[in-house]
């Protein structure tokens, strides 16, 4: 294969499309380096290609309606900082900085807010560890290869269903490796690249790049400050008929937004009716925080069960580096995934699922502690916003990990690339949507320990400084 074709040509228009509100960055100082500090965002998030090739100057210029000379001053700083190769005769290719090549030392991470999940119960996770190590020796006289799962497992996430209000069998559930492997062998049994799937407007930016990276077309619909409209939901299903659904209707991610009973059986009537297979990510479900979740939405399907599948994982509950998720459906609809797996993996690690099984089985006495420890969490971010940046404007979820807030200006992007600069991992609110919009939002979760979010949120503080020009605020006494 020849260089040409081996390399990648990034389309100026999905580009453009893809920087969004740039120009917010360069408020603080000329247009190119917003544009230099947006495209390289781009490249570290993996939203573009590391080695494609960029856009001309001049045709990037067009797409942006700036001028030739902003877009050659911005190629020039990436190239500079090691994020552009320029090869003579050829347009420039996307590129990572190596450390003994760049110009400028590596920021140093000093607070990271673009994970939302919290550290492990250590003590019950070791023992859960140590107790399924003891579980292991009848497993070694198999090949350890099975697409379903465990046993063990699939009974106690059966129960956990039962006991929510959706009579499960161990049958209906497929053990995964975390909930976004989960969704990825949904994607790949039920669509084709350029396939619509309808998504909720902010969601899961995971889920986001995995369907991008299979080629789909998310269909996006707006969440209200309240939740789900669900009159454009169903206008959406009927006039583009996407192949698949994803919603979160449990303390969705990144709202804290849960869909009410009422809405819960409408939509499975939308569903049934329109016939649309439906991915339901119950991740966070566990992390109610004000008010415990309703039935899952799959109890309210009256009709057409086999439309809906079920996502769960462990890493929000317990820990995030126990990688185990599932799918829960019916019987028929997992034989269909099972049959397409083994070309995408062969099964999920065995030591892992039986731990999880142990962890499931204390959740009782875990869970409420986590969501103490969250609640805390979350009253002292609230709090430090309100005496750091009282401008911002959290949105009124009640649960999950994370508080979505509307920003005085859409400058999330800037923010996010200025925060990176000074050492602060923050995602800018686009990377929760399609098509570059939501710059007026951004996500902070408060899943950090005490000390870390102090330093995090007075990171953020001075970041957002730096992109709007203004000055620290007078002290703000918050009464709590």
């Amino acid at each position: 294969m020849t260089e040409a074709l081996a390399t990648r040509s990034l389309d100026v228009d999905l580009l453009a499309r893809e920087l969004g509100h740039w120009r917010t960055s360069s408020r603080s100082g000329p247009a190119y380096h917003g544009l230099a500090d947006a495209i390289r965002l781009l490249i570290v998030d993996g939203r573009v290609p590391v080695g494609a090739r960029l856009p001309s100057e001049r045709a990037l210029a067009d797409a942006l309606r700036v001028s030739r000379t902003t877009v050659t001053a911005a190629y020039s700083q990436l190239r500079e900082d090691g994020y552009l190769h320029a090869r003579r005769g050829a347009r420039s290719t996307t590129a990572l900085p190596l450390g003994p090549t760049l110009v400028a030392p590596p920021v140093v991470v000093a607070a990271n807010l673009a994970a939302a999940t919290l550290a492990a119960p250590a003590s019950v996770a070791a023992r859960a560890f140590s107790e399924a190590a003891e579980q292991v020796p009848p497993y070694l006289q198999d090949i350890g290869i099975d697409l379903t799962g465990v046993a063990p497992l699939r009974a106690a996430i059966a129960e956990k269903y039962c006991a929510r209000g959706l009579p499960t069998d161990p049958d209906e559930i497929m053990v995964t490796t975390g909930a976004l492997h989960a969704i990825g062998l949904i994607l790949a049994t039920y669509t084709q690249p350029d396939d619509r799937v309808l998504v909720e407007q902010p969601t899961y930016h995971g889920a986001l790049a995995a369907m991008a990276n299979r080629g789909l077309r998310p269909v996006p619909v707006a969440m209200t400050p309240d939740g789900w409209e669900l009159d454009a939901v169903e206008a959406a299903i009927r006039q583009l008929a996407p192949k698949l659904a994803y919603l979160i209707p449990d303390n969705q991610n990144p709202t804290g937004l849960t869909m009410p009973v009422a809405d819960r059986n409408r939509l499975a009537h939308i569903i049934a009716e329109t016939r649309t297979r439906t991915i339901v990510d119950e991740t966070i479900t566990d992390m109610w925080l004000d008010e415990q979740v309703p039935a899952p939405l799959a109890s309210a399907m009256t009709a057409r069960r086999d439309l809906v599948m079920t996502v769960g994982s462990m890493s929000k509950s317990f820990w995030g580096g126990l990688r185990i998720g599932w799918i829960r459906a019916e019987r028929a609809t997992l034989a269909t995934i099972a049959a397409m797996r083994p070309a995408i993996d062969m099964g999920t690690p065995i030591l892992e699922q039986l731990a999880a099984a142990r962890l499931l089985a204390s959740e009782a006495d875990v869970l409420p502690e986590r969501r103490e420890i969250l609640r805390s969490r979350r009253a002292l971010l609230l709090r430090l916003l309100a005496e750091h940046l009282p401008d911002w404007q959290p949105m009124p979820g009640k649960g999950g990990m994370s508080v979505w807030v509307r920003l005085p200006a859409p400058m999330s992007s800037a923010l996010s690339a200025a925060a990176s600069r000074m050492g602060l991992e923050i995602p800018p609110g686009p990377r929760f949507g399609v098509d570059g919009t939501l710059e007026r939002f951004i996500r902070v979760p408060f899943t950090l320990p005490d000390d870390q979010l102090v330093e995090a949120i007075e990171l953020l503080a001075r970041a957002w400084r730096s992109v709007t020009g203004l000055t620290a605020p007078e002290p703000v006494t918050v009464v709590v």
